[in-house]
């Protein structure tokens, strides 16, 4: 079965993007530093950044926040290899994405089913920090890879901010040293 992994890139006090992060900068002020070698134009392809590098493009589908979507432009309308995107949202937006991106209105568990049933046996990536939070407290989601970079960004976005005071219990399951970030895989514990 499909398990719902997100990947994100954190620096080290916890930042995924740097101050005001906005339409024409995505990443914030010097957000970049955490992509350093995850870029498009030098992707990895051995050692443990291939691995998480082909993890990510292994995935069958895509869910992804309305804001982290529309910075990223939809992705043109293709994240990776034509894989179906879902984007949970209040509502519909006024004129339709461009290609394989979908709204999902009825709730953050109904998209998470739809992407799983879209994927089939392959896993479901996961992007954005608020829908990872409504993941979390909604127990749909199964891993966190967590790829910690040696920065202190010292503000911007922070992943587990207004998590809330529910408690989530979380097991270390891999470690691999990459060349310029840790990448830690942890699975949520169910209750």
């Amino acid at each position: 079965m499909a398990r719902l992994i997100l990947h994100i890139w954190m620096s080290l006090d916890g930042f995924i993007a740097g101050p005001k992060d906005d339409a024409d900068n995505p990443l914030g002020i010097n957000g970049l530093r955490l992509h350093k070698g995850f870029s498009p134009q030098d992707w990895p392809t051995t050692g443990p950044d291939g691995t998480v590098f082909d993890e990510v493009l292994a995935t069958g589908a895509v869910v992804t926040g309305r804001r982290t979507a529309e910075l990223a432009g939809f992705w043109d309308g293709d994240h990776h290899d034509g894989v179906p995107v879902f984007v949970p949202a209040h509502e519909r937006p006024a004129e339709d994405p461009p290609g394989q991106v979908r709204y999902v209105t009825d709730g953050i568990e109904s998209c998470i089913a739809q992407a799983k049933a879209a994927a089939g046996a392959r896993d479901v990536l996961l992007h954005g920090a608020y829908t990872a939070r409504e993941c979390l407290r909604a127990g749909v989601l199964d891993l966190l890879d967590i790829h910690l970079v040696p920065v202190l960004l010292g503000g911007g976005r922070l992943l587990f901010e207004n998590l809330g005071t529910e408690h989530v219990e979380l097991d270390l399951v891999r470690t691999l040293e990459g060349t310029d970030a840790l990448h830690l895989r942890y699975q949520v514990r169910r209750p």
